[in-house]
């Protein structure tokens, strides 16, 4: 499979997916979003960084790039594709996934090691852990704040599309755990399919040996689960 990493301007954590991603043995390759996505490109990751800079509020001009079509009609024929941090708030933004992310309840930009409880593992982006197990990612963002309406995050809950929630290392979920005042202390989402999921945590940034943790690499294998699912 190729894991097409899509570049905007402003990206800043392509190519730390793409390294991700090839030390796992998918193969990935950074796309800049003018060109196109590829035919051939067997899933899809929007990674984080800030592009565009922010401007306006994070995620929404990359959002209405004409490749983001493109993304929406792979996504609809069960393409995976992941949205991570900035990718996060550009699959929101896109309707790829429901509720918003905004700005932190700090009004801070927070860089630091979080834990997230996996609250649904029959996914392709959880099925490596089971359900309650606690991950230990970094974050880094300034308006990570996930919120959506009482309809919205009710439907969330009863259909089981709450992906990670903020937790403490005991995987309470508390509002001392909480990072950013997120609602629910929700952390990762599903779309309307399963192979559609948008997180604030960088899991490609807990996958190599040598940055202080891989929890993050069976969030990755999800494209490779959401394949072999789809071919099943």
């Amino acid at each position: 499979m190729t894991v097409a990493v899509i570049q905007f301007g402003g990206s800043n954590c392509d190519r730390d997916s793409v390294r991700a991603l090839s030390h796992l043995g998918i193969d990935a390759e950074r796309v800049w979003y003018e060109d196109g996505l590829p035919a051939d490109a067997t899933g899809v990751m929007l990674p984080g960084g800030f592009s565009y800079g922010d401007y306006l509020r994070a995620g929404v001009m990359a959002a209405r790039t004409p490749i983001i079509e493109a993304v929406r009609e792979a996504a609809a024929d069960g393409v995976p594709v992941l949205g991570v941090c900035n990718g996060a708030q550009i699959g929101c933004e896109a309707g790829l996934t429901p509720g918003a992310f905004t700005i932190n309840e700090s009004a801070r930009f927070q860089c630091e090691r979080v834990h997230v409880r996996v609250e649904n593992a029959d996914t392709p982006w959880t099925r490596a852990y089971d359900e309650g197990d606690v991950l230990a990612l970094p974050i880094a963002h300034g308006e990570g704040r996930f919120e959506a309406n009482d309809e919205t995050y009710d439907r969330l809950v009863s259909e089981d599309r709450v992906l990670l929630r903020y937790c403490d290392a005991q995987g309470q979920v508390t509002d001392d755990a909480n990072p950013n005042g997120s609602r629910g202390n929700v952390a990762g989402v599903l779309g309307d399919r399963e192979t559609v999921a948008v997180m604030m945590p960088h899991p490609e940034r807990a996958t190599l040996p040598d940055l202080d943790g891989t929890d993050g690499a069976g969030l990755l294998r999800g494209f490779e689960a959401a394949l072999a699912e789809a071919e099943a």
